[in-house]
């Protein structure tokens, strides 16, 4: 149904007169007025019969796709894409197979549209970044989705919650004649309360507000006391006349109303609407000066735009202005909403890179940012739209069609703290760029490493509430730990600051602390690798040096068996420095077993034991 808001309230439906006959006369008749069931059923007659062509394919393509049965669509598309069409059905076609979920066929169909309309930005976009989906995927999700009770069998849309008064549009109203488009209800405005447990209330309609056209969706002030909302043009008598289809066209347009008691009254026409084209889906910022919407009014860039309106202490308005190309696209935007802060609008778009139908995105009007897609879970193959914040509750509302109907879901926000680590040296404060930075979960797990950037910053996004290691790593300085403690966010800040490694060189040894090795072992441990390091260092640093590793064990143990596990010992050590990068003809080693025990002791103690397991670096040259 919001296709009717997307499509038929903004003029954007036309044929190509070209392949008009009389076989296909009843079904165009039918397609002209929007009576898209009936109007399928007699191209599938055509079909059936023989008559089916490249115009009755794209007419069944069409009729299927401004209902949003994206696979009778797509099928239908295939085969008017057998024949010459113009680029606007590959791009139709590329959207019905992304909803689907057939992402390759759908880049193949975008890459025919890019041929065809090369200055089209929507081309443009996808040339620049054809395989984005995955990326899409993979963002971290922001929101988690609930389908809410409030929904019926029939199309809702439009949520916003004001106090605790959730207000949505319904074509859930059997008692009232049927509309040709998908054979449903015209809309209304309903509204339900939420509980304090989050549930919401029986839906009962706004009868205030409400005609016997479509109607909604609505924005209310702060204050409550003021209504702007979508309703028929029909409803002020604005229409223009389809002789030949026997057809009243109307339009949507804006209408405020104002609060007397319980109900809403007072109900006056916007001084911008008209019968060229049609304005719809307002969202009125929290300051009350600025109302956004949708419209096709001329200036539009492609098929329905947002636009902003300044609405005037005295109850004027300014001049509609339209969002420009950071929002809109040659495709459609409508559904914005402004959330409390006054700059971050959030709105739904079919001509941005998305999953596929309408997508939800956000954008911070204040600087320069890029619109991004809002991601999973809030976005879907399918069409999600109409994205609401009430930040008292912090909650979002948005509708999709994921489930097969135009149905409303929440959208909680799920807690996390964007992390920032900066990496220093300690001695100088300088800041430490590619330093390699790791963060760990409770459980020690890497989760992730990144190199720290120019600033020495690398960022993360963790979950709240639960408490995080950072690892900072770089040559020549000392490796590091840094907790995180537990944090609600929204921020956090780390400054891992590494000590430089200082190394005493002198004419005869490079002298570092003590490496030890485990009883009986002769593996590398990570405290001797952690020294091991610091050799490196000097020798890159110095290139000319040759050193020769002497390892050694305790006295425990025969004689011959010492040599052996000594021997093992110095091997591991040269390999160690070899992995590292340094020649093998710069390093050697020898193991001398007990024949030069460090300390002189029987018995010995655990500890002088210890000490005797170690290794030396003497510099031959």
């Amino acid at each position: 149904m919001k296709n009717l808001y997307i499509a038929l309230s903004f003029g954007l439906i036309s044929t190509s007169l070209i392949a008009q006959n009389k076989d296909t006369k009843t079904a165009d008749k039918l397609f002209n007025r929007y009576e898209y069931v009936s109007a399928a059923k007699e191209y599938q007659k055509l079909v059936d019969n023989g008559k089916g062509d490249g115009y009755v394919y794209k007419q069944l393509a069409d009729t299927y796709y401004n209902m949003f049965n994206t696979s009778e669509a797509a099928t239908w598309y295939a085969k008017a894409t057998e024949t010459n069409q113009d680029a606007e059905t590959y791009f139709r076609y590329a959207q019905m197979l992304k909803a689907n979920g057939k992402y390759e066929e759908a880049n193949k169909q975008m890459a025919k549209f890019a041929a065809m309309s090369p200055n089209d930005n929507r081309a443009k976009a996808f040339k620049e970044n054809p395989n984005y989906v995955p990326k899409l995927v993979e963002k971290t999700a922001r929101f988690t989705a609930k389908s809410l009770e409030v929904s019926s069998d029939k199309s809702d849309f439009g949520p916003v919650l004001y106090d605790n008064e959730l207000y949505f549009t319904s074509a859930r109203n059997g008692a009232r004649r049927n509309y040709g488009w998908n054979e449903e209800p015209y809309l209304d405005v309903y509204k339900s309360t939420m509980g304090d447990s989050g549930t919401f209330s029986e839906a009962t309609t706004v009868t205030s507000l409400n005609s016997k056209f479509h109607d909604g969706p609505v924005t209310i002030s702060t204050d409550g006391t003021t209504m702007f909302f979508s309703s028929d043009s029909f409803r002020e008598k604005l229409f223009e006349k389809d002789k030949a289809n026997n057809l009243k066209l109307g339009k949507n347009n804006l209408y405020k109303a104002t609060k007397s008691g319980d109900a809403w009254g007072n109900i006056t026409s916007l001084p911008f609407n008209s019968k060229e084209y049609s304005t719809s889906n307002p969202s009125l910022s929290r300051d009350g000066k600025t109302l956004y919407f949708s419209s096709d009014m001329p200036g539009t860039l492609g098929g329905v735009d947002v636009w902003k309106v300044a609405v005037n202490s005295d109850g004027s308005y300014g001049t509609p202005e339209n969002l420009g190309s950071k929002v809109n696209t040659e495709g459609n935007e409508s559904f914005p909403f402004i959330n409390d802060d006054n700059k971050t609008l959030y709105f739904a778009s079919s001509g941005r890179q998305g999953l596929g139908g309408l997508d939800i995105y956000s954008i911070d009007l204040s600087n320069s940012s890029e619109a991004q897609n809002m991601g999973k879970p809030l976005n879907t193959e399918k069409d999600d739209f109409g994205f609401s914040f009430n930040k008292a509750k912090n909650i979002g509302f948005f509708a999709s069609n994921r489930n097969g109907n135009d149905d409303i879901f929440a959208a909680t926000p799920i807690c996390a703290v964007d992390l920032l680590t900066v990496v220093t040296n300690a001695k100088t404060g300088e800041i430490l760029a590619d330093a390699k930075v790791s963060i760990l979960d409770d459980k020690n797990n890497v989760i992730s490493s990144q190199q720290s950037n120019a600033k020495g910053e690398v960022s993360y996004k963790v979950e709240c509430d639960k408490a995080y290691t950072i690892q900072a790593e770089k040559i020549g300085f000392e490796s590091n730990s840094f907790p995180v403690a537990k944090s609600k966010g929204p921020e956090a800040k780390i400054d891992a600051k590494l000590q430089p490694i200082d190394v005493i060189v002198t004419p005869e040894a490079i002298v570092l602390n003590p490496i030890y090795f485990e009883l009986d072992k002769s593996n590398i441990t990570a405290q001797g690798a952690f020294e091991l390091d610091k050799l490196v260092q000097v020798m890159n640093n110095k290139k000319d040096l040759v050193i020769f590793a002497k390892s050694h064990t305790d006295k425990r143990g025969d004689d011959n068996y010492n040599i052996s596990l000594s021997e093992r010992r110095a091997k591991s050590t040269v390999q160690y420095i070899i992995s590292k990068g340094i020649d093998a003809s710069r390093i050697s080693g020898k193991g001398f077993g007990e024949t030069e025990l460090k300390v002189q002791c029987e018995p010995c103690t655990e500890a002088e034991h210890s000490q005797n397991r170690r290794s030396e670096f003497l510099i031959v040259k």
